[in-house]
């Protein structure tokens, strides 16, 4: 276990459930920037990640030092306010970015709230090599890219439906198709594919739950405010309280999925095919790299721009 004789240690365990995040939220607040304390827990307490996000920005950093099963003990820090751009706000600006990103296995979409500097110390990259490359594309003419932050948020709330959930419904039984098939034929000589399969099957469960409810209560909700907006009228609260709270599950389960797409690509090495790789086997890989390349435009278009948008339009609304 790390610990440190410095930094002090809130004990979660020994609160009323009602005051836990409350007290957090409290020493967190006296902290300054570069200051941190530790949080001891009996069980993950990543809702309280996105809840911490959700109210005070990307102000923090949140290092496991503990992760289970009956302990679980968190470093927060406080990070000096900084006025630099976050992954998400810079794809969300230019989508040719998330390219250089992809090349360093940044992730953009479920990751994207934290800035250049924050992911390259915790990954180990040179954030100044980073910088150049995207630098580098300013010098470059871009390509047209379909301008979503100009779009009227219904609009884009039924594009991500019509477009993008439809993907993943339609691609979802050939890729689980695929990669059971080649599990079993292939699994003998490259055990990693039976791995590939299970993760797959995880990532469609997961998105088969999280889509209905964006269709039925998240994006229905966020067209009502966009039209209350449109007709200068003020909407009542619902029931689920701030539309943050939809928002901070929703990019848990995109997290989790985004995961499950990471552990595919660490197994087979960035879709690397053996040589005897056969039909199934290349178009397999080919439609896996497809799938991700899709969520993650997808869950950028959700995280980065649609959510964030909405947020603000919901302070102007209720």
């Amino acid at each position: 276990m790390i610990t440190s004789e410095t930094i002090d240690t809130l004990d979660v365990t020994t609160l009323e459930p009602r005051m836990k995040h409350p007290t957090i939220f409290d020493w967190f607040d006296a902290r300054k920037g570069g200051e941190a304390f530790i949080i001891h827990n009996d069980h993950d307490p990543k809702p309280l990640y996105y809840q911490l996000l959700g109210e005070r920005g990307n102000i923090f950093k949140w290092e496991y030092l503990e992760q289970g099963p009956e302990v679980w003990e968190v470093k927060i820090s406080k990070l000096t306010p900084t006025e630099e751009e976050s992954i998400g706000e810079l794809v969300a600006k230019d989508f040719r970015k998330a390219q250089v990103f992809k090349k360093y296995g940044i992730d953009f979409c479920c990751g994207g709230k934290k800035s250049i500097a924050q992911v390259c110390e915790e990954k180990g990259i040179d954030a100044q090599q980073v910088e150049q490359e995207l630098n580098a594309l300013t010098d470059t003419a871009a390509v047209p890219d379909t301008d979503f932050q100009s779009w009227d948020l219904s609009f884009l709330a039924d594009y991500i439906v019509n477009i993008h959930h439809k993907y993943v419904r339609e691609a979802i039984p050939a890729l689980y198709e695929y990669t059971t098939k080649i599990a079993r034929v292939h699994g003998g000589r490259h055990p990693e594919l039976i791995e590939v399969a299970k993760h797959f099957t995880n990532v469609a469960n997961e998105l088969e739950s999280h889509m209905p409810k964006e269709e039925r209560v998240l994006f229905p909700f966020i067209k009502q405010l966009n039209e209350a907006k449109q007709k200068g009228e003020k909407l009542t609260p619902p029931a689920f309280g701030s539309l943050q709270n939809p928002i901070n599950m929703m990019e848990m389960e995109h997290e989790a999925a985004g995961g499950e797409l990471e552990a595919i690509r660490t197994l087979t090495h960035d879709y690397a095919l053996p040589e005897d790789a056969c039909a199934t086997y290349q178009v397999a890989f080919a439609k896996l790299q497809e799938f991700e390349d899709d969520l993650f435009r997808h869950i950028h278009l959700e995280n980065n721009i649609l959510f964030p948008k909405a947020l603000e339009l919901e302070k102007e609304v209720l």
